[in-house]
């Protein structure tokens, strides 16, 4: 027996309206519609659903047995349907990003923040782990967005590469924040926070402080950004670290200025290669790229394979 959802929704319409006429106004159908559809389903059922005489239209036994469930039926899949509809439109469902870190402190916790206040029906799963890992993560389909560290380590991957100038950052009392550019010689003798001791911001600032015979001393080394921000905050280290943290407005005392030679923090923002991302991580992404773009990024395409 396959009933056909229509045919149990005339069914609903006939017990509540108690008759042929205000069924087929409700449903906007013909009588003779509603008529060949009762029909059909008491054929399908193998029994009688209402007692037909001229001026008499009342449902049987059978049929007030049945309508109970055909009532809960027509109201779950009213709501299948709603679901479905919110899926659509965004204003459901779920969304899974991963991050090594930049991101994970003064970025996404404000942009998803933000996001479900505009879409509550939306669940966001935030992980921070390493870049290797998202991106197998993201590969796999088991995490809708990664924002990590190029170059992009697995195939199978789009990525958008964002270029982000670092600036310098130091306590608002520090002399350095005196000056309205900061150059590695203005650096030397100061202890300058590393990030991991050997992320490409070091290494590039290493070279530069080599380069012009500028000594630093590196007191301390953080693992995120967010992290030598905290240090600058509490002490009288410096550090050169990306837009995102360097500039955000935290009232921690902290003042950010230029850097010259402009060093670059790259991003990359992948997704998985030859699979539709549904329509909440899709606007959630967009929203990540327009809100590094705010940075005046550089943004480069990397396709890894």
């Amino acid at each position: 027996m396959q009933l056909k959802l229509r045919h149990l929704q005339v069914f609903n319409a006939l017990i509540e309206a108690g008759s042929v006429t205000r069924a087929a106004d409700r449903l906007n159908l013909t009588q003779p519609a509603v008529s060949i559809a009762l029909n059909t389903l008491e054929a399908d059922l193998g029994f009688r659903l209402f007692h037909r005489e001229r001026g008499f239209f009342a449902p049987t036994g059978d049929a007030m047995l049945l309508h109970n469930e055909v009532a809960k039926g027509l109201v779950a899949v009213s709501r299948i349907q709603q679901r479905a509809e919110d899926i659509r439109l965004g204003t459901a469902g779920s969304v899974s990003i991963a991050t090594n870190g930049a991101l994970a402190v003064n970025f996404l916790p404000r942009l998803i923040a933000a996001f479900q206040r505009d879409r509550p029906g939306i669940t966001v799963d935030l992980r921070v782990h390493s870049s290797r890992q998202i991106a197998s993560w993201v590969s796999g389909g088991q995490m809708d967005i990664g924002v990590i560290d190029p170059p992009v380590p697995v195939a199978g991957l789009n990525a958008e590469i964002f270029r982000l100038e670092c600036v310098c950052i130091m306590h608002r009392n520090d002399p350095l924040a005196l000056a309205e550019v900061i150059r590695p010689d203005a650096l030397n003798t100061r202890s300058v926070v590393g990030i991991t001791g050997d992320h490409v911001v070091d290494r590039e600032l290493e070279r530069m402080l080599s380069e012009t015979g500028t000594s630093v001393r590196r007191n301390v080394t953080s693992y995120f950004f967010a992290i030598a921000r905290n240090i600058v905050a509490a002490g009288n280290d410096v550090a050169v670290i990306d837009p995102i943290n360097g500039k955000a407005e935290l009232a921690d005392g902290v003042v950010w200025r230029p850097f010259e030679p402009r060093i670059d923090h790259e991003l990359a923002v992948i997704t998985a290669k030859g699979q539709k991302m549904g329509t909440a991580a899709t606007e959630l992404c967009q929203r990540i790229r327009d809100g590094l773009l705010v940075h005046d990024a550089v943004v480069a395409q990397e396709n890894p394979g």
